[in-house]
C-alpha cells in the first residue's frame, strides 16, 4: 500500500487514501468478536492512570457501570472530586508510595484490602468497567500471588472490562491481556529539578 505521507501530489494522495479506505474497511468487516476486554497501561511514562480515566469517562458517557480501586496511592485523586455519581464507585486501598510506607507487611495488607474487594466486583453482574489502578506494581512487589490474580481476570465475567495499570506489568498479564499500551519516557520536567505540578501530576 503507498504511504499517504510520501505522495507528491494531489492524484497519489487520493490513490493512497483509497487504497487505505479499502484496507480499513475490510478489518473492519472482518471484526466481528464482541467481549470484555483486559486492558493494560504500564511503562515508565506518564499518562497510565490518566489514560484510564480517559476510558472511564467515555464508559460512563454511555451510562455504564464503573469500579476504580487504587492500590498503592494514599488519599482520594483529584478526578474522584469531579467523577462522581450513582453509576461510579471509589476505593482507595493504598498508604502510600513504597518508599514511604517501607513496610512491606502492611503494603500487602493494604493490597489484600484492596483485592478482596476487586474479587467481588469481577464477580458481579452489575458492573461494565473494572479499574485495578497500580495493580501491576502490586504484582512487581509480590504483594499479591500473580498466579491467583492471572486466575480471577481469566474468570471474569465476559462483558467486563478491566484496566491495570502501573510499571512493570509481568510479562504473564501482558500475554493474557487483549490491550497493552506501553508509556515511553523521553522527558521529564522531574529530571530537571521542577516539582509536581497541580492539575498534570495531581
Amino acid at each position: 500500500m503507498t504511504d499517504p505521507r510520501k505522495a507528491t501530489n494531489e492524484t497519489e494522495h487520493r490513490q493512497a487514501m483509497q487504497e487505505l479506505q479499502a484496507e480499513m474497511r475490510a478489518k473492519m468487516r472482518a471484526a466481528k468478536d464482541k467481549r470484555g476486554l483486559i486492558v493494560v497501561h504500564t511503562g515508565n511514562g506518564k499518562g497510565k492512570t490518566t489514560a484510564a480515566f480517559g476510558m472511564m469517562t467515555r464508559m460512563l458517557a454511555h451510562g455504564g457501570k464503573c469500579v476504580v480501586i487504587q492500590f498503592i496511592k494514599s488519599g482520594s485523586d483529584a478526578v474522584s472530586k469531579l467523577l462522581r455519581g450513582p453509576n461510579l464507585s471509589w476505593h482507595h486501598v493504598g498508604d502510600g508510595f513504597t518508599w514511604e510506607t517501607q513496610n512491606r507487611e502492611a503494603d500487602i495488607a493494604s493490597c489484600r484490602s484492596g483485592w478482596n474487594l476487586a474479587l467481588d466486583y469481577l464477580r458481579s453482574d452489575d458492573l461494565d468497567f473494572l479499574l485495578l489502578d497500580e495493580i501491576n506494581v502490586v504484582l512487581s512487589y509480590d504483594y499479591l500471588p500473580k498466579d491467583e490474580v492471572l486466575a480471577a481476570l481469566r474468570a471474569k465475567r465476559a462483558d467486563l472490562h478491566v484496566v491495570c495499570t502501573g510499571r512493570g506489568a509481568p510479562a504473564e498479564l501482558i500475554e493474557l491481556a487483549d490491550l497493552v499500551t506501553e508509556m515511553r519516557e523521553i522527558k521529564h520536567p522531574f529530571n530537571a529539578g521542577v516539582k509536581a505540578q497541580l492539575g498534570i501530576e495531581y
